[in-house]
Order: C-alpha cells, then structure tokens, then sequence
C-alpha cells in the first residue's frame, strides 16, 4: 500500500458497510454514516433474521430453489448459487464479531418464513435480529485499528478525475461542506422505500447513494422491482410503518378477513407462508376494495411474546394486546430488488465506484427477494467485496479533468408528500399501465416534484415499470 495513499471510503453504516469496512482489514478505511451507529438504517428494523441451509435435513441446493424460486427465475444463478454456498459461513462469521444467535439447547433455533421449504432462519433476540447484529457489527469496527469513523454526514458529491472517482464531498450536521480524496468508493446506503406512502423503511433509505449514481451515469438495473411486505401494521402515520415479522406466521399466526375467515388458504399450497409477492398483492385487493385484513396470533399457544418482543412493543404502542387482539395489517414497500448494477464483486459500470448490499442490484433477488436473504446478502457479498478490496492494487485517481457531480436540488416537505402519495398509488402491489403513464404526466407537471432528484429517481423506476411489459415477481400488471 502506498504511504499516504487516498483511503477507501465506505458510505453507509448497515450490516453491508460495517462488513465490507471489517473484512477490508488491514487496509485503512474511512467509514461514513448518516447518523450515529447506523441508528437510522434499515439494518435496526430488520426483525427477520439470516437464511442459511444449517439443518442435517436442508441444503444448500434447496436454498438456492427456494431463492430462484421467490425471484421468479430473474436472480442472477451465479450470485444465488455464491449467496447460499456462503451462508453457513457468514453465520459463523458474525458469530466470531459477537453475535449470539438465539439456541435451543446446543443447537441454533431455525425459524420458518414465507417462500421457505424448511425451517432454516437464524434469529438473534428474537424479532429484533437486525438490531443484535448492528449493535456486535458497530462493537466489532468500534475496536477495530484500521477502520477510522467519521462525524456523522451526508454524502453530498462525488468527485470524478480522469472518469474515475478521486473523491466525495460530505456535509455534517453543522460546518461546512468537507471534501474527501479516495481511491475507491463503496456505497452501502441502503434502499429507497421512504420515497413511497405506505413504507417498513426508515426516514434515511430515501435513495440518496442511487440518485447520486444514477446522476453520476453509472449503469442501474432492475429498477422497478420493489418488494412489499404484506404486513406492515395497519396505523395512521405519516412516516414510517411498523412491520410485522413474518416469523410470526411460521410460528402460526394467520391471516384473516373481517369474518375471521382464512383468506390465502385456497391460494396457495403454503397457505399464508406463500411467497411475499403474492400474499401482498391478495392484502393489496381486499383493501382497495375497502375491507381489512388481520393477523390473527390468538391462537399461538405458550408465551410466545418473549420470541416477539419488537412485534408486542410495537402492537402495545397502539394500544392492541396480540394476545387477544387480532393485529390489523397492509402492505408496504419493504425493499428494492433494483439498484447500481454491479458484479459480484460489487463493481459498478464507473471505474472506482462500488455498491453493496440494498442499494446495489446483482441480480441476487430476481424479481422478488426470499424472506430473510437481505441480512444475508450484506454480510457474504460485503465480505467478498471487503477482502477484494484488502488486497488489490491501488488504483490512483488519474491526472485528467474533474467534474463534481451532485444529485441536485431536494424537493421541499409539501412536494416530498406529493411524490410519495403519488409513486405508491402508480407502483403499489398491482400496477396499471394507464397509472403509471399518468402519474408521469403528473410527475412532470409538478415542477416541485420533476426538479428534484427524488422525483428524478422515481420517473426512473415509472420509466423502468413502463418498459417491462408483462408481469414478473413482485413487478405485477393489469391487462389495461
């Protein structure tokens, strides 16, 4: 390594960035997130846990089926195959950063989740897994040498020299702009679901690193593969939703109309374990016809609540007793399946730009991810790309003309509430060609929406939906 060379730079302090700035070990690394601990991450929210083949009665091969299977046969079979080949490592791995995965006895507890053949999820405190596994990952990179945290800050810019990335431009909560020189970039800055009404996802997976790329002409694919969650908790809010874990329902919990009747029994075989996509888009139409839908854990027998505390935390806030009460749900935008198209070892189409984890798209999750595969995705495609990038060549920023490039102006608060009504009624569960057309002329009429990078990003995904002209995974079409 040469003395004083630019360090690499990785943006986002989730489970991808934390992993990818551990295993670049012994290469220094500036680690930069937009607020204290990676607090604003959807990693904390992640009450699912890690998918990974470690019962004598499953495998590897089935993981990978079950994984081809959810994304509709549009997963890129090399990263499905390298994704659960390495999950049983990635388990051991974070066990050896100080993870404590829940056990009965000696053995690790295995949950069982929607799109799954077996019970094969490792959970960690229950139903706050992604929590467990931030709070050791932070602990892990607090202590380590190489790994230098910077104040917390909002990545602004990038600078490009030569056509390559030579820098970022970063802006703290107080103070002026920063600029920092790099030899390479790695983006781990999550998802874009807070730009849609009806969300899991917190304030910060606003597609700020996308938008920045995207500007940046760096190559996206998949952009109009958006997963739903088919239980979010159904509560006035004007942010984000509460999420109702879908280990609830492999532990038995049901899904129920206003009679208390079954609604996916006759659906599907695996009832109301089916793959996501499905069970959202069945929610989605007894609510647009103006009925509710309820999961029903009354009948779950023993204190299950010590498996659920997130989940009882959050009913109790809203005044509900899961114990006794039905739990009133809809569904949400969860997590992207699109992004900076990347390899698998996490390159981008722009010469010292990397992506990991939600906001890179590498085909793993085809058209619609398999339930708890996202935890697993961070940890084995940021291992990969960390110790990739601890042992290659410096790549020194050319000598050639350098351009900033920024993601433009922000919409205001009013225009950010119009955009987020107006992408979540055109790119919901079910999509309509005559909605999506529509909401891009409206889109485009709306000077505060159309001027803004985040109306930019989403007349992407509106673009991007348009172009595929029949239904695919969670990307579902009505013949109008």
């Amino acid at each position: 390594m040469t003395k004083n060379a630019p360090p690499l730079v990785v943006v986002g302090c989730g489970i991808a960035g934390l992993t990818v700035a551990l295993a670049a070990a012994p290469r220094p690394v500036t680690l930069i997130g937009r607020a204290p601990s990676g607090s604003d991450c959807s990693t904390a929210l992640a009450q699912g846990g890690i998918a990974a083949a470690m019962d004598v009665n499953d495998s590897v091969d089935a993981h990978a089926r079950d994984t081809m299977l959810a994304g509709a046969g549009h997963n890129c079979s090399d990263a499905v195959r390298y994704l659960t080949s390495r999950a049983p490592i990635a388990v051991r791995w974070l066990q050896q950063q100080g993870v404590n995965f829940d056990r009965q006895g000696r053995r690790l507890l295995l949950g069982h989740e929607g799109g799954h053949r077996c019970a094969r999820i490792v959970h960690a405190g229950g139903d706050a897994s992604g929590l467990a596994l931030l709070q050791a990952l932070t602990d892990a990179a607090r202590h380590a040498p190489h790994i230098h945290w910077h104040p917390p800050a909002v990545l602004e810019a990038l600078l490009l020299r030569g056509g390559r990335v030579a820098g970022v431009r970063l802006l703290g909560h107080s103070g002026p702009h920063q600029d920092i020189d790099c030899a390479e970039l790695v983006l781990a800055t999550g998802g874009c679901g807070a730009l849609f009404a009806a969300t899991t996802n917190p304030a910060g997976a606003d597609g700020n690193g996308l938008a920045l790329a995207q500007a940046a002409g760096a190559a996206l694919r998949d952009m109009e593969m958006l997963q739903f969650h088919p239980t979010a908790l159904d509560v006035p809010a004007s942010g984000r939703l509460p999420l109702i874990t879908e280990a609830l329902r492999g532990a038995g919990a049901i899904l129920v109309d206003d009679d208390g009747q079954r609604i996916m029994q006759a659906l599907h075989p695996a009832g109301d374990l089916a793959p996501r996509d499905l069970v959202a888009r069945h929610v989605w139409q007894y609510r647009q016809a103006g009925k509710r839908v309820w999961l029903d854990a009354t009948l779950l027998k023993g204190d299950w609540i010590q498996h659920f505390p997130t989940v009882a935390a959050q009913c109790a806030q809203h005044g509900i007793d899961p114990r006794q009460q039905r739990i009133p749900i809809t569904p949400a935008v969860h997590f992207h399946m699109g992004g900076i198209a990347t390899d698998l070892d996490g390159r981008s189409s722009l010469h010292g730009l990397y992506a990991v984890g939600e906001v890179a798209g590498n085909g793993v999750h085809g058209a619609n991810r398999l339930a708890s595969n996202s935890l697993l995705e961070g940890v084995v495609f940021g291992c990969r790309l960390g110790r990739r990038l601890s042992y290659m060549q410096l790549q020194l920023p050319g000598s050639g003309s350098e351009q900033w490039i920024d993601r433009g102006v922000s919409a205001d608060t009013d225009a950010l509430m119009r955009l987020r009504t107006l992408s979540w009624q055109s790119m919901g569960p079910i999509r309509s060609r005559k909605n999506m057309r529509a909401a891009q002329l409206h889109l485009l009429a709306d000077a505060g929406i159309s001027e803004s990078w985040q109306g930019r990003l989403i007349e992407r995904m509106l673009r991007a939906a348009l172009k595929r002209q029949h239904s695919l995974g969670a990307h579902y079409l009505l013949n109008d």
